[in-house]
């Protein structure tokens, strides 16, 4: 099946709010999306945008989303990729639009002189721990994510 990857624009906001709900219910995170119309558009196209997305189509139909910004690493002196997201619908899977999804943020980090990318992926996740390696990406297992949210977060500021 033909893949194409193109860049979301504001009128697909509501898909890509759908994307994010459908990847938290596959993740058994529906109750932590929060997210709504107004902030994803507010957040990806005001301005600056806090973040990037793509779409994957597969003949035409939307399959799949990526969410993207751009960060830095101190030891290489080079801005690096983060992918936070990654999500093709199930009836999608197979047909090679995660992959599209992935070679084309790796042109994008390339284009921009990145040292890396990275992203997380949760350790029950089999499926997309084996596709990511077959893709020659390492774990990092040394490394554990630390974060400070809500409350924890406010308390700080």
């Amino acid at each position: 099946m033909p893949c194409s990857i193109r860049s979301a624009t504001a009128a697909d906001v509501p898909l890509i709010l759908n994307f994010i709900r459908d990847l938290a219910v596959y993740e058994k995170l529906a109750h932590e999306v929060v997210a709504t119309e107004t902030a994803l558009h507010h957040t990806l196209f005001g301005s600056p945008p806090a973040a990037q997305v793509v779409i994957a189509e597969v003949n035409g139909h939307p399959a799949g989303f990526a969410l993207y910004f751009f960060n830095y690493s101190t030891f290489l002196a080079k801005p690096g990729l983060y992918l936070e997201d990654l999500f093709v619908k199930p009836e999608f899977r197979g047909a090679g639009a995660g992959k599209a999804l992935l070679l084309h943020l790796a042109k994008i980090a390339n284009a921009r002189g990145c040292g890396r990318m990275e992203w997380s992926v949760l350790d029950w996740n089999e499926p997309a721990i084996k596709f990511y390696e077959s893709l020659g990406a390492k774990r990092m297992k040394e490394w554990q994510i630390c974060r400070l949210t809500g409350t924890a977060l406010a308390q700080y500021a």
